[in-house]
């Protein structure tokens, strides 16, 4: 099997322009729309969508390498990191701090040029403690193929299916150095577009032991700030990506697998991004709800837990609330979790839900949608 970075004009990739017109316009249309909508918003309002949509950013990328963050972690420290009060904070682990630090660099810094040192400092970021799991890996640094070549894998030993065999170690130095050229030189492609290619060109190349799909979705959205020249995201790439991951695998595995003509994945890049930016929707409507909550609430004798459980409903609480949940949420006994929810019924704020004894759960119920 011949992979594209084998083939002999690599890395000159094609793409048929006429067949992506359509959809490039389309998108860059919808993407001027969203921001048309937030730009009329208030300040705090923004900025709560900014915040909301960057903490599922964080998310869904690591999600889709199969780690799971703390939410309220992720909330905790990219608020810190943009001076938004939201109260109490979390405090964060190390990896959560990395992953919202390289974030917040691809976005907010999207201007600056994407170096060989501003990768490893990205790839340390993720990897603080020098390992991936229980393996040990290079870190802030291309890897080496010490171990063998790099190769992206699934199934069970004995049985194992290679999906993909990246290009050796010993000609990382060269084939970054032609991507970063080429990525930061003059945009001779609409930046969306330079943001699909890139994705897949970096992706491709696997400079990193592990971290590369992190990393390329990283590069992608600094592609796509520069395509909106804004700091503020209010949609997210890798939260659609992770809601299509099997669709997002299998483009990858048949584009890198194919020819020098990369069509169909930039095609299918431009819909997911499209089905992103759509998706933004739920966000703002959620962000308008909340505000609404608070406003008619705003007279109402709330304490500090109360506050706290129910900004984490209205922020997408995951799973059923229950007491014992509350109790861990605001730190509290079982007992003084009980008072609060009670309090919050004879308020007509909370309701129970159908199941009772250890089942027993608590939603919102006032019309946070009217």
């Amino acid at each position: 099997m011949r992979y594209i970075w084998e083939q002999p004009e690599w890395p000159r990739f094609r793409w048929d322009e006429p067949r992506l017109a359509r959809p490039l316009a389309d998108l860059r249309h919808e993407q001027g729309r969203l921001l048309g909508r937030m730009e009329s918003l208030g300040f705090a309002l923004r900025q709560e969508a900014f915040l909301r949509t960057l903490t599922r950013d964080v998310l869904k990328t690591s999600e889709i390498e199969g780690e799971k963050l703390d939410a309220a972690q992720v909330r905790s420290s990219l608020a810190r990191r943009l001076g938004i009060d939201i109260g109490a904070l979390t405090p964060a682990d190390r990896n959560v701090e990395g992953i919202v630090e390289m974030t917040l660099d691809a976005t907010r810094h999207f201007a600056d040029p994407l170096t060989e040192d501003r990768l490893l400092g990205w790839h340390a970021a993720l990897f603080p403690t020098g390992r991936t799991g229980r393996t040990k890996i290079r870190v802030g640094a291309w890897r080496d193929d010490a171990g063998g070549p790099m190769q992206v894998v699934s199934g069970p030993i004995g049985r194992e299916r290679v999906h993909f065999s990246a290009p050796p170690a010993e000609g990382l130095a060269a084939e970054m150095g032609i991507f970063l050229a080429w990525f930061n030189g003059s945009p001779a492609i609409d930046p969306v577009l330079k943001a699909a290619l890139a994705h897949l060109w970096f992706v491709t190349i696997h400079p990193f032991d592990d971290g590369n799909g992190r990393i390329a979705r990283a590069i992608a959205d600094l592609a796509l700030a520069r395509s909106e020249q804004s700091t503020q995201r209010f949609y997210s790439m890798a939260t659609q990506i992770r809601a299509e991951r099997r669709a997002y695998y299998t483009a990858l595995e048949r584009t890198q697998q194919g020819t020098l003509d990369v069509t169909r994945w930039m095609d299918w890049f431009l819909g997911c991004l499209h089905r992103a930016i759509e998706g933004a929707e739920g966000t703002l409507s959620a962000v308008l709800s909340k505000a609404r909550f608070w406003r008619r609430h705003a007279t109402t004798q709330l304490n500090g837990r109360q506050i706290k459980v129910l900004n984490q409903l209205l922020d997408g609480f995951e799973g059923r609330l229950t007491s014992s949940k509350w109790a861990r949420i605001g730190k509290c006994s079982q007992d003084t979790a009980i008072r609060d929810i009670v309090a919050l019924m004879e308020m007509h704020i909370l309701t129970k839900g159908p199941a009772g004894g250890r089942s027993t759960s608590y939603a919102i119920t006032s019309p946070v949608d009217s």
